[in-house]
């Protein structure tokens, strides 16, 4: 029976959330990990990136997954924070095309349609979507892991692996 494994990331440039999903071929889907890669404030920009790039190719490697899906970046608040998260987010699509892993991108709009119908719902609601959806006892944290995942079955979602609203 093949499994399909989708890798979802939620780009930043403090904290990359990541949340990878298996789904089988009779469309039963659970999250498989689920976590978050940091840099520090005090490392050079250059160091940074470098390290978000190291940390996703030896997750890359580890996980194999299938198809990857990634948030774009559709609206900042804070310009200064848009161009750090934006180089992130490049770092990540190079990390992506170096090992031949198709991906798809969805707006945090998007991804709250997917996951309840409204684009404008709340964190709390995406993550407790998330928790059902993959049979979780706890929410996932961090919240940007939890981002990530939404982010993955979103990708399952659009590209036909699961249904989200049907019976598991």
């Amino acid at each position: 029976m093949k499994i399909m494994k989708i890798l979802g990331i939620d780009p930043g440039y403090e904290r990359v959330g990541f949340g990878l999903i298996e789904c089988d071929a009779n469309k039963r889907y659970h999250a498989k990990d689920w976590g978050i890669i940091s840099t520090s404030k005090h490392e050079s920009d250059a160091s940074r990136l470098h390290g978000i790039h190291t940390a996703m190719i030896s997750l890359l490697e580890q996980t194999q997954p299938d198809l990857a899906a990634i948030e774009k970046i559709f609206f900042c608040r804070n310009a200064k924070t848009m161009v750090p998260v934006a180089q992130a987010r490049g770092v990540l699509l190079l990390s992506f095309q170096a090992h031949g892993i198709p991906y798809w991108e969805y707006t945090p709009m998007q991804v709250k349609m997917n996951m309840t119908g409204y684009g404008k719902s709340g964190k709390r609601e995406i993550q407790e979507m998330v928790m059902q959806l993959l049979g979780m006892t706890e929410l996932p944290k961090p919240d940007d892991a939890a981002d990530a995942l939404a982010i993955a079955l979103s990708c399952a979602f659009e590209q036909g692996a699961v249904s989200l609203f049907s019976a598991r």
